[in-house]
């Protein structure tokens, strides 16, 4: 621990301690994304009055804690992660019977936001017992305060991580095309290349791209989507790193060609009638002028303009 850490829970406890933490409480601690300093006082002080962390990795959330300078035994520490939730939650339940406050903490960031803890939380409530929120750092945050998008409504959409198969990727991305709000997407570096080829798609729309946010190579760029892949490119340092992704919020409303421009991104992985379908239910167009269009795009005929329109 940094000497600068000691005066952080010093702090903790002079601005914290005088607060009411209730036993027998569930306690949702956001924790930082990658900057250690991103640590709320609040947190810390939970963090150490604490009967028991509940984590997602009981090795990274006792390194965390070893950095605050806060000693928990690993008996105080149980594992609650994406393949024992429902299962754990159980067993905190019963410590929080017991009068014990828990804390539970994801590996970074805020808990199940595309991290485990929603089943936890969900379980503690039907229980009958309180879920304490104790708010910090978040990927999905801190991209939307940097990528300058400008909405009436401020309004966004979370997507998080898309389908990792090409296919039911681009089906995805073809429903963002008729998203007109901005969407916050996630992703991690060994797919973040079939993400940009994907979402190259959407041509001229703007998307901020976060890469290692809050951390020492932290990079933030805005781009026309169909500019992404080659942004990638031009460093090989730029599919390093966690992602978080801003499509900005869509200047138009959807144009009449849009079945047609759906269409064609969906043939590229599906069968006809798949993409049709899809197509007509993502756009509202007409299935039978969607197949006719697609039929004719098979045979390398540019579609005519009835194929075109929205029924």
């Amino acid at each position: 621990m940094s000497a600068s850490f000691a005066l952080a829970l010093n702090a903790a406890r002079e601005a914290a301690g005088s607060q009411h933490y209730p036993q027998g409480a569930l306690y949702v601690v956001a924790t930082p994304i990658g900057n250690l300093a991103d640590i709320a006082l609040r947190a810390l002080h939970v963090l150490q009055i604490a009967d028991v962390v509940a984590c997602e990795d009981t090795r990274h959330t006792q390194a965390l804690l070893r950095a605050y300078g806060i000693d928990k035994p690993s008996a105080h520490l149980l594992a609650v992660h994406q393949h024992n939730e429902t299962e754990a939650a159980q067993t905190v339940i019963e410590r929080l019977r017991a009068g014990q406050r828990v804390a539970y903490a994801s590996d970074a960031g805020t808990p199940a936001v595309s991290d485990p803890g929603a089943r936890l939380a969900a379980a503690v409530r039907e229980a009958g017992m309180r879920v304490v929120p104790l708010p910090g750092a978040s990927s999905v945050t801190a991209a939307l305060s940097v990528a300058g998008v400008i909405a009436d409504d401020g309004a966004f959409v979370f997507a998080g991580f898309l389908p990792s198969k090409a296919g039911e990727r681009d089906a995805a991305v073809a429903l963002l095309a008729q998203e007109t709000r901005a969407v916050v997407l996630l992703e991690a570096p060994h797919r973040i290349e079939a993400l940009a080829k994907s979402i190259a798609a959407l041509g001229e729309r703007s998307i901020t791209v976060g890469r290692e946010l809050t951390k020492q190579f932290e990079e933030v760029a805005t781009m026309a989507c169909d500019g992404l892949p080659a942004w990638l490119a031009a460093d090989a340092q730029r599919t390093r790193g966690e992602f978080a992704l801003v499509l900005h919020a869509a200047p138009d409303a959807p144009k009449a060609d849009d079945g047609l421009r759906v269409l064609e991104l969906l043939l590229k992985e599906l069968p006809v009638k798949t993409a049709v379908k899809l197509a007509a239910e993502i756009t509202g167009g007409s299935r039978n002028e969607l197949y006719e269009a697609a039929l004719r795009l098979k045979e390398g005929i540019a579609p005519s303009p009835s194929g075109r329109g929205q029924g």
